[in-house]
C-alpha cells in the first residue's frame, strides 16, 4: 500500500491545526492507495453503486448507526434540529435523515453587506484567479474551469475570476446554501460517475472534478455578479437533491443538500467582482484546507 499522509486541515477563526478523521478511511486507502484497489475503483466509482448504498442509508434499521457516529465525531447536535414531525427522544427515522439534518438559525448566522460568505460547512481551498492551468494543492491535481461547467456559453465567463473548491465529509452539515440575493440564470446536469473526492483519493486521479456528476447552477447575484455554482457528487452520495425551485433566492436560502456521503461544492466568479480572504488564500498556497462554517465571510466585494 503507498504510504498516504493525515490530512491535516486548519479552523480558519482560531488558527488551530487539526488531522481529519477519515470515515472509512480504510476503505479509501484500500481503493486508492494500492494497485488492485485502484482497479477496483472504476466499478466502486460506477453511480449504481453509490445509489445502493444511499437506499440502504434510507432504510428504518440504519438509525442504529446514529447514536455511535455522533459519538466517534463529536458532533454538536445542539446546531441542529430533528427531523420534521419527530420529537428529540426519536429524532430521526434513519441514518439519512440525520445526515441530512437541519441547523437552527442561530447556529450558522449570515455575514452581511458586502461580505462574501460560505455557502456550506467545509474545508476550503480558495483561489484570487482561476484559470485552467490552476492545480489543487494535492499532488498537483487539475482543476479546469471550462471542462468542469462543460458549456459553451459559459465556459469563458469565468476565466481568470475568483473562486473556492468546499469539501465537505461525512460529518458535516449537508445542506448548501445561496450566499447572495438573486435569480437563476440556467441550470443543467452533467452526468459522470462518482469517485471520492477525499484528498487521499485526489492525490492518485486529477481530473476527479471534471469526470464526476455534477449539477451546475449559474447565479446572478445582487453583489457579487455572476457565479458558477457546482455541487459534486462522489462515493456513496445517494443524491444532489435541489431543494429551491423558484427563480429568485435571498442570501441565506437552503439551494439544495447531498444525501449520504461526502462531497464538494465548487463556486466560481467574474474577474474583479469579488475576492478572496486573504487568510484563506495563503492556508491554499500553503496546501492545507481551512475549515470554515456556513455563513462565516470568506471574501467581499472588489
Amino acid at each position: 500500500m503507498s504510504e498516504l499522509r493525515p490530512i491535516r486541515f486548519v479552523e480558519l477563526e482560531s488558527g488551530i491545526i487539526q488531522e481529519e478523521q477519515v470515515y472509512g478511511g480504510q476503505w479509501i486507502k484500500l481503493l486508492y492507495g494500492t494497485m488492485l484497489g485502484r482497479a477496483l475503483s472504476t466499478l466502486i466509482a460506477a453511480p449504481p453503486f453509490s445509489r445502493f448504498y444511499g437506499w440502504l442509508q434510507d432504510r428504518p434499521r440504519s438509525k442504529r448507526k446514529v447514536k455511535p457516529f455522533i459519538a466517534q465525531f463529536d458532533i454538536q447536535m445542539g446546531d441542529f434540529l430533528p427531523e420534521e414531525g419527530r420529537g428529540p427522544d426519536d429524532p430521526y427515522s434513519s441514518f439519512n435523515a440525520f445526515f441530512t439534518r437541519r441547523v437552527t438559525e442561530s447556529a450558522r448566522p449570515f455575514a452581511e453587506g458586502d461580505a462574501f460568505p460560505a455557502p456550506c460547512d467545509a474545508r476550503y481551498f480558495a483561489y484570487a484567479s482561476l484559470t485552467d492551468d490552476v492545480t489543487i494543492p494535492v499532488k498537483g491535481s487539475c482543476f479546469k474551469a471550462s471542462a468542469l461547467l462543460n458549456h459553451p456559453e459559459w465556459n469563458g465567463v469565468f476565466d481568470s475570476g475568483p473562486g473556492f473548491i468546499a469539501r465537505l465529509c461525512p460529518v458535516d452539515y449537508h445542506r448548501f446554501h445561496f450566499p447572495d440575493r438573486g435569480r437563476v440564470l440556467a441550470s443543467w446536469r452533467i452526468p459522470g460517475v462518482l469517485h471520492s473526492v477525499n484528498p487521499w483519493a485526489l492525490a492518485f486521479r486529477d481530473d476527479i472534478f471534471m469526470i464526476n456528476e455534477r449539477h451546475v447552477t449559474i447565479l446572478e447575484t445582487e453583489r457579487f455578479g455572476r457565479l458558477a455554482y457546482v455541487e459534486v457528487g462522489a462515493t456513496c452520495v445517494g443524491k444532489i437533491q435541489q431543494t429551491h425551485h423558484e427563480a429568485s433566492f435571498e442570501r441565506g436560502d437552503e439551494k439544495g443538500m447531498f444525501l449520504f456521503g461526502g462531497s464538494t461544492v465548487i463556486v466560481l466568479g467574474e474577474p474583479g467582482k469579488w475576492v478572496m480572504d486573504e487568510r484563506l488564500l495563503k492556508h491554499t498556497e500553503a496546501g492545507v484546507e481551512a475549515y470554515i462554517k456556513m455563513g462565516q465571510a470568506i471574501g467581499r466585494t472588489g
